[in-house]
């Protein structure tokens, strides 16, 4: 039995190698292999082309009795003509028929009655590839212009050639070709629908980042406008009940506290007309306060109670009151949005949030290891909404996969720089 194990575990490692052999070589291959729909067409044709040009220039010349050097030209032209349609189909329609047409003229009288057509093989193979390929490269009408032209070729051959017995041989070719043509058409159009199709899911999904962009610098502006019309709401206040809190104001400061209150209550009521056009129709205004640092352990609470392995460390001795609304509000939502992604496209993953109220800034990472479940799929809308909402703040972002196949996104928060990176007055 010992032997038997000992043998079968000697095998594994023999019967992966030829796999891993097979791998690597077909890696090999993709690499050398070019990219693309167009580059790959290239490839296919110039290979047919060498195939058929060194079939067909031997029977012509042989079983024909064709003139060598005239028959290398034409067979040349008639074989590079698929390859030519890729990029000029009209250039490719005018070399094949030419050498349609002239190819049978070389026939040798000698060799004429016993020619079974005035093409060969080759030269019917090389007709149905550059019909097949000007019909999928652009479309059913020029490939219908060489098939018909092509068939005339055929037509004229047998007219200038009567001793050559090819009625049957024409109605075999045309019906051949015809059909090649109908393939070629239904590939083309199959081809051009799955185009549009990717084109149009493209054009979806770049509609739909702008929107959730959009949206989300709306809500951005949203929160600063919140800010700033709290703010004017305080500065308006303060300065209407200055007078009756503070003692022996001058006539002068009492009419410069009420101009203060006017202006602010005139800006306040800008900033709300600024928010009724910021909301959209099914949005309540938010009377609930906006959530800052000291929300952050309950929205790891509740994603928690979802099922997710979160934990949450904190260090820092910034107080939350010394820190301003705008900062804490993205210091939330990048939180917020990081929980949201590591749930989505990691699931079963443990996910760690460090907060760091450092005396300049706030920094945030949240790191996530590899999902235990397949992920769901997304656009990265999350990403630029925390790149925006850094930026306002003049902050950093740095986000990526890590070496344990997880995710870590890394923001750093100032609290007294603009988006410019510049100190800002106080």
């Amino acid at each position: 039995m010992r032997a038997k194990k000992v043998r079968s575990r000697k095998e594994g490692p023999e019967k992966e190698r030829p796999t891993k052999a097979l791998q690597h070589t077909l890696s090999r291959i993709r690499r050398i292999l070019p990219r693309g729909r167009t580059n790959a067409l290239i490839l296919i044709l110039s290979l047919v082309a060498v195939v058929l040009y060194s079939v067909l220039v031997p029977i012509h010349t042989t079983a024909y009795g064709s003139p060598v050097a005239v028959t290398m030209a034409l067979a040349l032209a008639a074989v590079v003509a698929p390859l030519v349609s890729v990029r000029h189909p009209n250039l490719a329609i005018i070399l094949f028929t030419a050498s349609a047409v002239l190819i049978p003229l070389m026939i040798s009288r000698a060799a004429a009655p016993s020619a079974p057509w005035p093409w060969s093989v080759p030269m019917l193979l090389a007709f149905a590839v550059v019909v097949a390929a000007i019909t999928f490269r652009h479309g059913w009408r020029p490939g219908l212009v060489q098939f018909g032209l092509g068939s005339a070729a055929g037509v004229t051959a047998a007219i200038m050639l009567p001793s050559i017995p090819s009625g049957n041989s024409l109605i075999v070719t045309t019906s051949v070709i015809g059909g090649v043509y109908l393939v070629a058409v239904l590939l083309a159009g199959r081809l051009r629908l799955g185009d549009e199709l990717t084109r149009e899911r493209a054009h979806t999904a770049q509609e739909q980042s702008r929107r959730v962009l959009v949206e989300e610098r709306s809500r951005i502006a949203r929160d600063l406008h919140d800010i700033v019309a709290h703010s004017m709401s305080l500065i308006q206040v303060q300065a209407s009940t200055a007078r009756y809190r503070v003692e022996g104001l001058s006539p002068a400061a009492i009419a410069e506290f009420d101009d203060i209150a006017g202006t602010a209550r005139t800006a306040l009521v800008e900033m709300r007309r600024l928010l009724g056009v910021l909301r959209t129709e099914d949005q309540a205004a938010e009377l609930a306060p906006q959530q800052g640092l000291d929300d952050i352990p309950a929205l790891v609470e509740t994603v928690r109670r979802a099922g997710a392995d979160v934990e949450l460390a904190q260090r820092g001795d910034a107080k939350a009151s010394d820190i301003s609304q705008t900062v804490q509000i993205s210091a939330f939502r990048i939180v917020q949005e990081a929980l949201s992604n590591a749930v989505r496209h990691a699931p079963g993953a443990p996910v760690r949030v460090s907060l760091v109220r450092d005396p300049d800034a706030v920094r945030i990472e949240v790191r996530n290891g590899a999902g235990t479940a397949p992920s769901s799929t997304g656009a990265g809308h999350g990403l630029r909404g925390m790149r925006e909402r850094v930026a306002l703040l003049g902050g950093s972002l740095e986000t990526g996969p890590d070496d344990s196949g997880g995710w870590t996104v890394n923001a750093v928060l100032p609290y007294d720089r603009g988006p410019d990176g510049s100190e800002e007055d106080g």
